[in-house]
């Protein structure tokens, strides 16, 4: 599968990817009144753009928003802006009331906390969808928790092994049909050696033979566990795909 279907997230800040990343609000000149100034004025395209005068402003505003989304992107946005602003002040004269070496444990342990409380969510929402895709007419229910629905069957009769590499096509979503992958989109099946992708897709996959085209429904379990792998994909998540076999090798 692609590189970025595979990969789990690296969790943390980086300021320095922070301030090389394009803005995400558009700045334009601000149109000329009173005495000319010696350099172009810019303002953010922002309701609040009044109050930043200065490029110190506008930088300092942008930094904020940039560890937000930072922080968003980390699932760890519902804190305490105050104490907040007040460790950020802290920070930039080297002197904090918490142990510096406590510092990254108060992070983790926060990290931690909000992760579980994801997944529990993430489970649950699965566990739902799961049990009410099982009432549908032609849903295959395997032992091991995940379903399937075949669109398309295999025309042939060699089923793949775990040692196989297959060619296939795929396209991901989530519950909610937000489509995190998919090779049909790029216009591009890709090979890979079975053994090297996700539990549900082992399972499933050895059971079509080349030309098949089934609905995957497949549980955290079976698919990436708590953890999280790409942007989209959360830990505890129950995943879909559409999977077509094109050829063993």
């Amino acid at each position: 599968m692609k590189k970025g279907f595979m990969v789990t997230v690296i969790m943390g800040l980086s300021l320095t990817s922070l301030a090389q990343t394009k803005p995400a609000i558009a700045i334009k000149p601000v149109a000329k009144t009173g005495a000319p100034l010696t350099k172009p004025k810019l303002a953010l395209t922002y309701t609040a753009a009044q109050s930043l005068k200065t490029t110190k402003d506008s930088a300092s505003y942008a930094l904020g928003y940039r560890i937000a989304q930072s922080l968003k992107g980390q699932g760890l946005q519902d804190v305490n802006f105050e104490l907040f602003k007040k460790g950020m002040a802290a920070g930039t004269i080297a002197k904090t009331d918490i142990p510096d070496s406590l510092l990254d444990v108060c992070i983790k342990n926060y990290q931690d906390k909000m992760s579980q409380e994801k997944i529990a969510i993430n489970r649950a929402a699965g566990k739902a969808f799961l049990e009410e895709n099982a009432k549908k007419p032609d849903v295959v229910k395997m032992t091991n928790g995940m379903q399937y629905l075949v669109l398309t069957a295999g025309a042939d009769t060699v089923h793949p092994t775990l040692k196989s590499k297959v060619k296939c096509h795929y396209h991901g979503t989530l519950l909610d049909g937000s489509i995190f992958d998919s090779s049909v989109q790029r216009g591009e099946p890709i090979t890979f050696p079975l053994n090297g992708v996700i539990k549900g897709w082992q399972d499933a996959v050895q059971l079509m033979t080349v030309g098949a085209k089934w609905r995957l429904f497949i549980p955290s379990e079976l698919a990436y566990g708590e953890r999280s792998a790409g942007p989209m994909i959360g830990p505890g998540s129950t995943l879909i795909f559409e999977v077509e076999l094109l050829g063993i090798e």
